[in-house]
């Protein structure tokens, strides 16, 4: 049996992903201000609402993070991973990901909180 359930590791995993998330699309939102396209406004509303939702999920995933006595650490980066230390029941699991894993589970984030966002619009 694993010393963290895969529900908890859905958890750290969310809580390491969905920062990532934000400052993408904080970023990409600044570009569109400063981008010299026409009507921005569209464009604008809806990073905006998709920030608010990943807002909200991050700070949910952090409670129930804080509820359960999960902590996360950051471990060595290196070129093509990634490592991270979940704490959690008095155990510590590092877990290396491949930063391309991480490149493609944000995006498929992105894909989702862009799709909320525009049937919320």
């Amino acid at each position: 049996m694993p010393l963290i359930s895969r529900a908890e590791m859905a958890v750290f995993e969310k809580r390491v992903e969905l920062p990532m998330v934000l400052l993408i699309l904080e970023r990409d939102r600044e570009w569109i201000q400063n981008s010299a396209l026409k009507l921005k406004a569209p464009y604008v509303e809806l990073l905006d609402k998709a920030i608010e939702h990943v807002k909200s999920d991050l700070t949910d995933t952090i409670e129930q993070m804080r509820a359960n006595g999960m902590k996360l650490r950051r471990g060595v980066k290196d070129g093509n991973f990634s490592e991270y230390i979940f704490c959690h029941g008095g155990y510590e699991d590092h877990r290396r990901y491949l930063n391309i894993r991480l490149k493609n589970a944000v995006e498929d984030l992105l894909r989702f909180y862009l799709a909320t966002a525009a049937k919320a619009l």
